[in-house]
This record gives C-alpha cells, sequence and structure tokens, in this order.
C-alpha cells in the first residue's frame, strides 16, 4: 500500500497574540522561500489561514451596532 501525505492542516492558535507570533514567523518563512516554490505556496497559504483566523477574533471583540 502506497504511503499517503496527510493533506490536514494543524489548528491555528486561538489568541489573537499568538496568531500574530505566527504570522510573524510565516511572513519570515516566505520572505526566506524562492518565489513560486512549495514552501513558498504553503507560507502564502497559512499567512491567509492566519489573517481570516485574526480578523474573526477582532470581529467578535466589536460591540454590536445599533
Amino acid at each position: 500500500m502506497a504511503h499517503q501525505e496527510s493533506t490536514e492542516t494543524p489548528p491555528l492558535p486561538q489568541s489573537r497574540e499568538e496568531l500574530l507570533v505566527l504570522h510573524a514567523q510565516t511572513r519570515r518563512r516566505r520572505n526566506a522561500a524562492p518565489h513560486s516554490s512549495p514552501e513558498h505556496v504553503a507560507a502564502v497559504d497559512l499567512i491567509g489561514r492566519i489573517e481570516v483566523e485574526i480578523a474573526r477574533i477582532e470581529r467578535a471583540m466589536d460591540p454590536p451596532l445599533g
């Protein structure tokens, strides 16, 4: 039976502070990787996921309009 790599990604941290640290680390990884390399593409994808999660947390912090 052939070995298949898992396409599942680990869960992101749930605190804004931890996400911001991970975002900075991932930007450094992206910037160090050759453009369009698998490492670069993976870092760009992770940055997007992190930014969505940060936005979700920040929206929850805003008081409702009204």
